[in-house]
């Protein structure tokens, strides 16, 4: 079987069929290649005993950026609800209001003390001039914050979420992400005084039905016809007219190519690509994420969802309650939990079984006081081998070897683990945009 198309994409995730969405929308002829039997890459959502959950961890959607929040919220219509966030940090057997920095006042008094006195001379140093120069995300992390609030909440957090150490990862990606917080809101917190900090997520959207998979279907559903999933690139091969992509039984030729998948999994299937560039490829990090899904009997906390940075508690970083985000992905009186625990080949998690995995999220849970065993009435788990790229010191020299290279022999990268950064879903669909020049 041989298929001819003007521009192949490979990948079915949000990226990807963000891309058929707007190229087709202005009669482009497009074909979509997903390796995956279904479509949805990290957005995909699993249903099951009545429960709906997110398999590649909990996802919601906001937005600083006004027209890519306008065309998520736009496809999905009506199946959207409305959140004001309300969401913790678990801190020496606390609930913590987040930010950490927006939160002091719930503190014990010593490590109150603590996070304000360093932030105050860490405010002095930099006004005089005496800060060190920042090389890494751990210079970043204690530069900005004073060593109190690094050393309480965001070193232990990082270390965890990353799995890789915060001084070994480059400071370039962080500034814009991470809002600095304001001298005043510091004070104010300290003392009790209400603020909020990352005000751009203060309220979030979820899909009403279908979990967070509802809002790449809704994209999807104009060009499911132009969709092959099934299909996983074995080997790329440029020609005169274009590219020849093949599963093994089947051929695809293009005259143009998008590739939305992992660079890992897509400079495999290129034939003579340099030593260079495959050394570079490889010294990439990126994390796998584990997800596991509790479903229980009666209501949980009102919390959208809870950062949990120490090792002690968990092996999760993260936990959620979808239940929370709408009513309809849990059955009639019953809530949901999902909790995220982040991994590399060879930690214990990779040899640990999926039942161990769930009843240490079970009795973590049970122990936090978020959940009571005998009320589980439903678990699951999934896993994602990529899921957040890691910036290492090295990120910058490896990642534009690679880049040159693709565009060296007229590959488009676009997308999360295709231009491997780290965005989140707005961030993977305003770069869909930049690529297409859309404009609403």
């Amino acid at each position: 079987m041989c298929t001819a198309v003007k521009t192949a994409i490979l990948g079915g995730g949000l990226s990807g069929l963000t891309l058929a969405h707007i190229l087709a929308g202005r009669g482009e002829d497009v074909l979509v290649l997903e390796a995956e039997e279904a479509i949805g890459g990290l957005c995909r959502s699993r249903t099951g005993d009545g429960f709906c959950f997110d398999t590649g961890g909990s996802h919601i959607i906001f937005s600083r950026d006004s027209e890519v929040l306008g065309f998520m919220l736009s496809v999905l219509g009506e199946n959207r609800a409305e959140r004001k966030r309300n969401t913790k940090i678990f801190y020496k057997d606390r609930f913590v209001k987040y930010p950490f920095e927006n939160g002091l006042s719930g503190l014990p008094r010593e490590d109150l003390y603590l996070c304000l006195s360093e932030y105050i001379k860490t405010l002095i140093a930099a006004e005089k001039g005496e800060l060190p120069p920042v090389v890494s995300f751990r210079d970043w992390i204690y530069t900005t914050f004073g060593a109190g609030i690094a050393e309480c909440y965001l070193m232990p957090y990082n270390r965890k979420i990353w799995n890789y150490p915060p001084e070994q990862m480059s400071a370039h990606w962080v500034e814009g992400r991470v809002p600095r917080p304001p001298v005043e809101d510091i004070i104010r917190s300290a003392i009790g005084i209400e603020t909020e900090g990352y005000t751009h997520q203060a309220v979030f959207s979820y899909p009403l039905h279908g979990g967070i998979e509802a809002l790449v279907r809704a994209i999807a559903e104009p060009v499911m016809d132009r969709v092959t999933c099934g299909f996983g690139a074995s080997r790329i091969r440029r020609t005169p007219g274009g590219w020849e992509i093949t599963d093994g039984t089947r051929t695809v030729r293009a005259g143009k190519l998008i590739s939305t998948i992992p660079l890992q999994n897509l400079l495999p299937a290129l034939d003579g690509v340099p030593a260079a560039v495959r050394e570079a490829l490889g010294a990439l990090r990126y994390n796998s994420v584990c997800s596991v899904f509790i479903g229980v009997r009666g209501e949980v906390p009102p919390i959208s969802w809870l950062y949990v940075p120490m090792p002690e508690t968990g092996l999760f970083n993260r936990v959620s309650f979808p239940s929370n985000f709408s009513t309809a992905v849990a059955p009639e009186g019953c809530s949901s939990v999902l909790a995220e625990i982040t991994y590399n080949d060879g930690d214990p998690v990779t040899g640990m079984k999926d039942d161990e995995i769930i009843g240490h999220v079970i009795s973590s849970l049970e122990s936090m006081g978020l959940i009571r065993k005998d009320a589980v009435v439903s678990s699951g788990i999934a896993r994602h081998r990529f899921a957040y790229v890691v910036y290492d010191l090295d990120y910058l020299k490896n990642i534009r070897t690679v880049r040159d290279y693709c565009r060296e022999i007229g590959i488009d990268l676009v997308g999360r683990f295709a231009q491997f950064e780290y965005l989140n879903m707005d961030g993977c669909i305003r770069s869909v945009m930049d690529y297409t020049g859309w404009r609403p």
